[in-house]
């Protein structure tokens, strides 16, 4: 499936939820992806990327950067806190916070540096035990200390249990931003993001749809 066919989709679908056009901000999760696939991505003007390791970013993006004006790189993978000023520097957006450790040292970092990237809360919605993420009875008073050490969080991320119906998952995600008056929504992969869009998503992630399968070899 190419990137235009995944745009198209994203249009309609949010038409079909009467959001207005260009709502819905389309992350190109390139983790894996081999240099040309990349590439051929940037060269359809596409500039909003997500990847999952923070080393794996560091030496793919700046060759990249600096052939390509505008580039945006979200962090949609976990975050080691020893890895985090690195993180803070390289990334515009972080979609992982999920532990007040990690808040602590990010708040540290951006008193220190002056800036953060926009800030999305990790919620486990699934409750399983082998993945990141605040559980959803936890949710509101982390945010809540997350805002009391002057970080700006401005969404939620989450992933759905894959054997589930994520719609179940987006709608609660979309419940627990509303209560805490946050208005981004980080949901929504190759497989779902139509109904994500549909219960509210800001941002969809989007990988193998629109590059191709990963090679994990």
């Amino acid at each position: 499936m190419s990137l235009s066919e995944i745009r198209e989709r994203i249009a309609r679908a949010e038409a079909g939820a009467g959001r207005a056009p260009g709502s819905v901000a389309l992350v190109a999760v390139s983790k894996v992806q081999p240099p040309d696939r990349v590439a051929a991505v940037l060269d359809q003007g596409h500039r909003l990327f997500g990847e999952n390791r923070v080393q794996e970013a560091a030496e793919r993006w700046p060759p990249f950067q600096e052939r390509y004006a505008g580039i945006a790189l979200h962090l949609v993978g976990p975050l080691q806190t020893n890895k985090a000023r690195q993180a803070m520097e390289m990334f515009d957006a972080i979609h992982s916070l999920d532990r007040p450790k990690l808040a602590r040292t990010l708040a540290r970092l951006a008193q220190e540096t002056g800036r953060c990237p926009d800030l999305f809360v990790q919620v486990n919605t699934g409750e399983e035990p082998q993945k990141a993420g605040v559980l959803p009875a936890d949710a509101d008073a982390f945010v809540a200390e997350c805002r009391s050490l002057d970080l700006a969080v401005g969404g939620l991320m989450c992933i759905p249990p894959a054997e589930e119906e994520p719609s179940l998952h987006f709608a609660l995600l979309a419940k627990i931003a509303a209560r805490n008056g946050l208005d981004g929504l980080s949901m929504g992969m190759s497989g779902d993001f139509e109904r994500a869009i549909a219960l509210g998503a800001t941002h969809v992630r989007v990988g193998s749809a629109i590059f191709g399968e990963r090679d994990y070899g």
